[in-house]
């Protein structure tokens, strides 16, 4: 029986999306829910699962074409060989060979049931299948599975950046060697990057104020709390929920910073749903914590740990990067020490953070050596004055200098 392959219902706000990467090419055998190819959208890659086990028989559009919902994008021929397949004659590949693809079921080596995607997932983050536990039946691991446990050892919201590739030999002598242009197409992500960031700054008045925190107390409360809290909560204590917590508390005293503007309107949002910009290889993207006044720390170490190990592995879904009212971005992870961070429309402000620097600083009379970060806030000028720009700055500063701030709320 030939089985039809088509895109699958898009979000309601994506009106098409580019197919990217075949995963499989004629004749090759596929098992059921197997991923077969990427759809690019703006925002997010969607997964195309096989809907039964067979033979790929034919490959409709190729890679790089833009798609809409329902389009017909392959054939399968169903096979009776292949477990829960249905009773088609089919004419792909062989019993034997099936079996013998079936025989290499990832992880089957190793004792591990892993589907295709979580093995795929496994694979790029370099996972030892021993280590996965699957809530599948009979102990299958999912690809949800291999990112929960992915969210559970991060600690931070961007992965550091690759070592920088050794540069290439200078050319031979009397030859013209390396004047080579490549010209490669945008992906959708990086297009729409790079159109929200020109109409951020085409349509709205941004300035950027600095100011720097001492994280010594940060830092012994950290020290002080780590393993008890990693014991507890099964996460570790990073900086993201201290930054957090203080921009929900700056948000609070000032609430133009947490709002924007909609024609000739303001709107004050009485919420605060903080977006965490998060560094993936495809580029930045920005999902969001809801309600974060109403996280605690480990409730938000463990969403920004889902996040990121999500982001890495495509699961990230459009609604989770929606409706945003304030923004933090970590340039910090990369080595940035200072930075100009450009506004998150239609948010007004964005909270760029820094690399962490011993300096010399003058601390009641004395020079000691202190750990100290450089923060940033680049805002909307058409509602948001100086005053309350630095203000806000000011109060990140003192929340994060003295962390019992945001415990009493003063």
């Amino acid at each position: 029986m030939t089985i039809e392959v088509r895109v699958p219902q898009l979000p309601e706000s994506v009106a098409d999306a580019t197919l990217v990467t075949w995963h499989k090419k004629p004749g090759d055998t596929v098992s059921r829910d197997e991923n077969l190819v990427d759809l690019e959208t703006d925002k997010v890659v969607l997964e195309v699962p096989a809907p039964t086990a067979g033979v790929l028989a034919e490959i409709k559009l190729k890679d790089g074409t833009t798609v809409t919902s329902g389009q017909l994008l392959a054939l399968i021929e169903e096979s009776a060989a292949v477990p829960g397949a249905g009773t088609g004659a089919g004419t792909g590949a062989s019993a034997p060979a099936i079996t013998a693809a079936a025989a290499a079921t990832p992880g089957a080596d190793t004792g591990v049931k892993l589907s295709p995607a979580a093995k795929r997932v496994a694979e790029e983050n370099k996972l030892d299948p021993k280590a996965l536990a699957g809530a599948g039946r009979g102990g299958r691991v999912s690809k949800s599975d291999v990112v929960n446990f992915l969210a559970g050892k991060e600690t931070s919201f961007a992965a550091p950046p690759a070592p920088p590739a050794p540069p290439a030999p200078p050319p031979a002598p009397g030859r013209r060697g390396g004047r080579v242009d490549q010209r490669v197409p945008m992906t959708r992500l990086r297009a729409r990057i790079a159109e929200r960031m020109v109409q951020a700054q085409a349509t709205q008045a941004l300035l950027t104020s600095f100011n720097e925190v001492d994280l010594h107390a940060v830092n012994e409360l950290r020290s002080r709390y780590k393993d008890s809290f990693e014991k507890q909560h099964g996460i570790k204590l990073g900086f993201m929920s201290f930054f957090t917590k203080a921009c929900v508390e700056a948000l609070r005293k000032f609430p133009a910073v947490n709002a924007s503007v909609e024609g000739n309107d303001i709107v004050y949002h009485e919420y605060f749903d903080v977006g965490v910009a998060v560094s993936t290889d495809r580029g930045l993207i920005v999902p969001v914590l809801r309600d974060a006044d109403q996280l605690t720390f480990a409730d938000i170490e463990k969403s920004i740990g889902n996040f990121a190990a999500r982001a890495r592995a495509g699961s990230i879904t459009m609604e989770e990067m929606t409706g945003g009212t304030f923004t933090i971005t970590n340039g910090g992870v990369f080595g940035s020490l200072l930075s100009t961070p450009i506004v998150n429309a239609p948010q007004s402000a964005i909270l760029g953070m820094h690399k962490i620097q011993e300096r010399p600083v003058a601390v009641d009379g004395q020079v000691v050596i202190r750990p100290m970060m450089y923060i940033a806030l680049t805002y909307d000028h058409r509602i948001i004055d100086g005053r309350e720009a630095v203000q806000f700055l000011v109060t990140v500063k003192q929340c994060l200098e003295d962390p019992a701030r945001m415990v009493l709320g003063v």
